[in-house]
């Protein structure tokens, strides 16, 4: 098929996901706090981030429990739920990668200051091989 016309169809290169490699190894989406949800809840459709869903969920729920609705707002309650659990995944997700990027820099420190701290003989040793020596070849001009 013509790559131009593939263009045009907004086909995707990276497979049948159609993601193009944004997929993680176990096929989910890798949580981020810029992404945004498409929520079909009760009666409504909304479309954000999870923290604005959660809040718009609450809201909704609160306003059904005032006008005595309290099927609707137990519904509403629950997507809220749902949100606040994946906002609860994101932190922990964030959390664990700076502990994870704290743990690396630290590493590299230690290995820095290791090298930092060896003696000048060391390094020469290190970084230098030594030369060949010859033997002096007797009446051997230069």
């Amino acid at each position: 098929m013509n790559i131009k016309r593939m263009r045009n169809r907004n086909h995707r290169p990276g497979g049948s996901n159609g993601g193009g490699g944004t997929r993680h190894q176990n096929g989910q989406i890798p949580l981020n706090r810029n992404h945004v949800f498409d929520s079909n809840g009760p009666e409504v459709r909304i479309r954000g981030t999870a923290q604005q869903l959660f809040e718009k969920y609450l809201q909704l729920g609160r306003d059904a429990t005032s006008s005595g609705d309290r099927v609707l707002a137990e519904a509403y309650f629950q997507h809220a739920e749902h949100y606040f659990r994946i906002l609860n995944a994101m932190n922990q997700a964030a959390q664990q990668a700076q502990q994870e990027r704290q743990e690396r820099s630290a590493r590299a420190r230690a290995s820095y200051k290791q090298d930092a701290e060896s003696t000048p003989e060391d390094e020469e040793n290190r970084n230098d091989p030594q030369p060949e020596s010859f033997p002096a070849t007797e009446g051997a001009a230069y």
